[in-house]
């Protein structure tokens, strides 16, 4: 073979392991960009339940009138007592509410939870505004410590002109607390959380 064939050979065999590096790594960045891509396709949409974040409420509030009911749920392996302060409030579309969460660690060391959340039924989710909460952080607590954790919320007017849910008329706010960020992402429980990019934290209030 002259030197001119194998040199060419050499380029084309080059070429060829190019591309194929280029569609593995392809491949494994197309893996990684799913999960922020379908975060960020839930955030923007509302989809399975998923809160919408970042927006402010209408100035004048509609007449339509929705009861939010509070829920709260606590991993078994994370030692604390996790309840709503109120077990629903009544506001009207486009009408800021606050509710309040109540937690306290019931171990004789500190324990850290982190929660998450959605609402029900799913297809409120892209009229469920959030505009402050405790969620996707990590919250530590001393032995014995009771905190308070406000949500700030309000409900999109156009849920009422909407066929899927003009019905609707009660809505339900589900947290959970997990014991730590490995154990929700081991349960799946943050794969429409995402990095929440705007949001407001918060604060908690020790009682």
């Amino acid at each position: 073979m002259d030197e001119a064939r194998r040199a060419q050979m050499q380029k084309r065999n080059r070429r060829v392991a190019g591309g194929a590096f280029a569609v593995v790594f392809g491949m494994v960045g197309v893996s990684f960009a799913a999960v922020p891509l379908y975060d960020l396709f839930c955030r923007v949409t509302g989809f399975g339940g998923t809160p919408m974040i970042g927006q402010r409420a209408p100035e004048t509030p509609g007449e339509f009138v929705v009861t939010v009911r509070f829920n709260a749920n606590t991993q078994p392996q994370l030692p604390w007592r996790f309840e709503p302060a109120q077990p629903a409030v009544q506001l009207r579309v486009g009408e800021e509410a606050l509710g309040f969460y109540r937690a306290r660690n019931l171990a004789d060391r500190p324990a850290t939870g982190i929660s998450t959340y959605n609402v029900t039924p799913e297809v409120v989710g892209k009229y469920f505004h959030k505009v402050a909460c405790f969620c996707f952080e990590e919250q530590t607590l001393a032995p014995g410590q009771e905190v308070d954790m406000p949500l700030a919320f309000w409900v999109d007017p156009r849920i009422a002109e909407d066929p899927n849910t003009r019905g609707i008329r009660t809505i339900t706010v589900n947290y959970t607390f997990h014991r730590s960020l490995h154990d929700a992402e081991r349960s799946g429980a943050l794969a429409n959380a995402g990095p929440h990019v705007g949001r407001r934290e918060a604060p908690t209030t020790t009682r």
